[in-house]
């Protein structure tokens, strides 16, 4: 799909870009170039071929899930302006 220089301006437009007039040519060219990259993807038979999260079967190494620190929330507590029933109180700020 070709676009001319007036849809060029009409999406530079819509996307608050302010584009030179030599410079349209060059976006002319570019954004067809796009579409005709785009056209040819939706050109290729994909039935049954299922969706993929990644193009390898790479697998992710996580730590194990497990408590590492003891809970020391009594310890911070201890210096914080303040609390009630675990909690940090903060002043309000929305009302």
């Amino acid at each position: 799909m070709a676009l001319d220089q007036d849809q060029v301006r009409k999406i530079a437009s819509l996307a608050r870009l302010q584009i030179d007039d030599n410079q349209i040519s060059e976006y002319q060219t570019n954004l067809s170039n796009i579409l005709h990259l785009v056209d040819q993807l939706a050109a290729v038979n994909t039935d049954g071929v299922e969706p993929m999260a990644h193009p390898l079967d790479a697998v992710q190494r996580l730590r194990a899930d497990v408590v590492t620190e003891e809970n020391q929330r009594e310890h911070f507590q201890k210096i914080a302006p303040a609390t009630a029933e675990g909690h940090y109180l903060v002043p309000r700020v929305v009302e």
